[in-house]
């Protein structure tokens, strides 16, 4: 009777933990990328890592963009490359976060960046840090704050900016958005309301649009907004925000994901890459980094390895880079600047659009969702065994793109910073099989094994704990 008691514990605390790993494990299971382009990414991680300075990454004519900086450090995170690198840019934006998210100096007091502030939430998030207490600030309590909660113009659930007549109107957009939704879900749970105003961007052709304004003001919906403007960079942001959003319980938000993947898939090239909209039409490595990245996310293989090629093709490495063999890693933002750099190298002038077209495609080859970024380990590059689901890490509950941006010179989507007091009120910018969530990717292990085997072992502890009661009567 003894060992049988014993044998019903032990049966009964193994039901439980394979339980509790099945509770642990994150319901969207995201298939390894191929181990080139792993491998691929890091070098890629490896080059942009080089181009920090103490922890920051410059921008145009400034020793310090912290927009590109955090584009930088969630690159480093999705790779694992250069910790020590890592700490310092955490540890820099963590103690310049009012430099980010507010205009206080240029002398704007009463001015927060609704979007930077959701940037910062996810990417503490990210970087394994407290976004409760980064630098001092409750980047959770302050996002939470700009989210408009009367259902006025239809703009309930938006982040917003806190703005003064000086500043003009609030630019918030479909990035800031899916930033804030990512942050919200990896740090204690988005509200509902957040989700639903990012699935209003959304066309029924299930592409989004990046401004929820019109001239004419806030419309209610993008299918409400005549001749939207469906965009791939936006679309990709939002996928990934709301697969996030699906796994933490939001009603809506895997349908509206995976119809967006789909629109995605609609708009991909015949060489795999994509273009964007506005300043980022025609195919770029940037929009080509977040769509395959999104895709992969959502569970479509094929087409994430399709723009991985795309990518690969526009990256300097030691045989191809000519005479900018030293610069191997670097992935140009289009296919005319990969031939200057082979011939001349790249120039001084050119070297910030590189900067941002390695951070932002990388996530392409790497294809870590933004969701999972510090949580799944990084790819290795080496090859991984099929069938296996990647183990998650412990540690606080990452696009890269941008918030409010503004075209650079160079022809890339410049980070949100706001490096300049704001001259106008218009930003410009810059998963196949199914689950039971309505189109959650389900590749890598199967959770049904896990739960038959929880059910088998809780039926033999029940069995044996009935055969040894009648045993002793």
């Amino acid at each position: 009777m003894a060992l049988t008691r014993r044998l019903a514990t032990g049966l009964g605390a193994a039901a439980a933990t394979t339980l509790a790993v099945v509770a642990a494990a994150p319901l969207t299971v995201v298939a390894a990328p191929d181990p080139d382009h792993a491998a691929a990414a890091r070098e890629a991680a490896s080059w942009l890592a080089d181009e920090f300075t103490d922890g920051v990454l410059p921008g145009p004519g400034k020793p310090k963009d912290w927009g590109l900086t955090i584009d930088g450090l969630l690159a480093l995170s999705a790779t694992g490359v250069d910790p020590s690198t890592r700490q310092a840019a955490t540890a820099q934006v963590a103690a310049n976060v009012r430099a980010y998210n507010s205009y206080d100096h240029w002398g704007f007091e009463g001015v927060t960046d609704g979007g930077a502030t959701a940037k910062l939430l996810y990417a503490a998030s990210a970087a394994s840090a407290d976004p409760t207490d980064f630098g001092g600030y409750d980047l959770r309590a302050e996002t939470l704050s700009l989210i408009a909660g009367a259902d006025i113009d239809h703009q309930r659930g938006r982040i917003t900016s806190r703005t003064t007549p000086k500043t003009g109107p609030d630019p918030s957009n479909t990035f800031d958005q899916s930033f804030a939704v990512l942050g919200l879900a990896r740090s204690g749970g988005v509200p509902q309301d957040v989700v639903d105003f990012l699935i209003r961007q959304q066309c029924a052709a299930g592409g989004f649009r990046l401004y929820p304004d019109s001239t004419d003001g806030p419309s209610p919906s993008c299918d409400d907004q005549p001749n939207a403007t469906l965009d791939v960079d936006s679309t990709a942001m939002a996928v990934q925000a709301l697969l996030s959003a699906a796994e933490n319980g939001a009603a809506g938000a895997a349908d509206a994901a995976d119809a967006g993947a789909e629109w995605l898939v609609s708009q991909q090239y015949a060489d795999g890459s994509f273009g964007g909209s506005g300043p980022t039409t025609g195919k770029n490595s940037n929009s080509t980094g977040l769509a395959g990245q999104a895709l992969a996310a959502a569970g479509r293989d094929p087409e994430a390895t399709e723009a991985a090629v795309a990518l690969a093709a526009l990256q300097l490495t030691a045989a191809n880079g000519g005479a900018a063999a030293a610069e191997a890693g670097a992935i140009a933002y289009k296919a005319d600047g990969l031939a200057a750099a082979v011939k001349e190298g790249i120039a001084g002038n050119h070297r910030d659009q590189w900067r941002r077209a390695t951070a932002q495609a990388l996530l392409g080859l790497a294809q870590v969702p933004l969701g999972r970024i510090g949580l799944d380990p990084p790819p290795t590059g080496q090859p991984t065994p099929t069938g296996t689901a990647s183990p998650t890490a412990t540690g606080s509950p990452t696009p890269t793109g941008t918030t409010s941006p503004t075209p650079s010179a160079t022809g890339t989507v410049p980070s949100e910073t706001p490096s300049a007091p704001p001259t106008s009120s218009a930003p410009v910018t810059p998963t196949p099989t199914t689950s039971s969530l309505g189109g959650l990717a389900t590749t890598g292990a199967a959770i049904t094994s896990y739960v038959l085997l929880a059910v088998l072992l809780l039926g033999g502890g029940v069995g044996l704990l009935i055969l040894g009661r009648r045993r002793a009567n």
